[in-house]
C-alpha cells in the first residue's frame, strides 16, 4: 500500500510501483497524444471517463498516471519514488513505426534547446540525485498535424488504442513476473 511524504508517493518494496508519464502538448493536436492515450489507458483500468488526468505528482495510486507540458529536472525528485516508469510522446516520423516502444537508458544528453529534456537525460539526473533507477520505456505515437486544437487527428487518433494495449500489455508482464 503506498503511503505519502513530502508530497511523495512511496510503495512497499514488494510491489512495483509504476508510473505513467506523458507529455507533450494537449492544445497542439497531435503533440497532445500522451493526455489521450493516459485518458484511454485510465478507462482501460477500470476508472471513469472523467477526462482528467493528473497534472502533477501527487497522486498516491499504482499505477499512477500523470500528464506534463514538458520533462523538467525538478520532476526526478517524484520519479525517484517509482520503480518502473513508461514515458510517452509523440514522435513526428522519426521512427518508421508508427508506434514505437523501447527502452530507456539512463545517459545525460546535452541539448542546444533550454526547454528540451529527454527521458535519458531526466533518468540520469535522478540517479544522480537520488541514487534511482527505475526500470523505464518510451512509448512513441506518430503525430501528422499540430494545429491548434485538442482534438486528434484521425491517423493519431487511430493509433490510440493499440497504445493503450501495448501499455497494458507491459503493465501485465511486469507485474505478474
Amino acid at each position: 500500500m503506498p503511503f505519502e511524504q513530502n508530497g511523495i508517493a512511496f510503495f512497499n518494496r514488494k510491489n512495483m510501483a509504476t508510473l505513467f508519464l506523458g507529455f507533450g502538448n494537449k492544445d497542439r493536436q497531435d503533440d497532445g497524444v500522451a493526455w489521450h492515450v493516459l485518458n484511454a489507458l485510465s478507462v482501460a483500468l477500470g476508472n471513469p471517463a472523467t477526462g482528467e488526468i493528473a497534472e502533477d505528482f501527487t497522486q498516491v495510486s499504482d499505477p499512477a498516471l500523470v500528464f506534463q507540458l514538458q520533462l523538467m529536472p525538478e520532476q526526478s525528485e517524484f520519479l525517484a519514488a517509482y520503480d518502473r516508469i513508461c514515458f510517452i510522446d509523440a514522435h513526428t516520423g522519426a521512427f518508421p513505426e508508427n508506434i514505437r516502444c523501447q527502452p530507456v537508458v539512463q545517459h545525460f544528453q546535452r541539448s542546444p534547446l533550454t526547454h528540451h529534456l529527454s527521458p535519458e537525460s531526466l533518468l540520469s539526473i535522478t540517479n544522480t540525485i537520488y541514487k534511482k533507477s527505475p526500470e523505464s520505456i518510451l512509448l512513441s505515437i506518430r503525430g501528422y498535424h499540430f494545429g491548434f486544437t485538442q482534438a486528434l487527428s484521425d491517423q493519431t487518433q487511430r493509433l490510440v488504442p493499440q497504445a493503450v494495449n501495448i501499455l497494458l500489455d507491459w503493465l501485465n508482464q511486469k507485474t505478474s513476473a
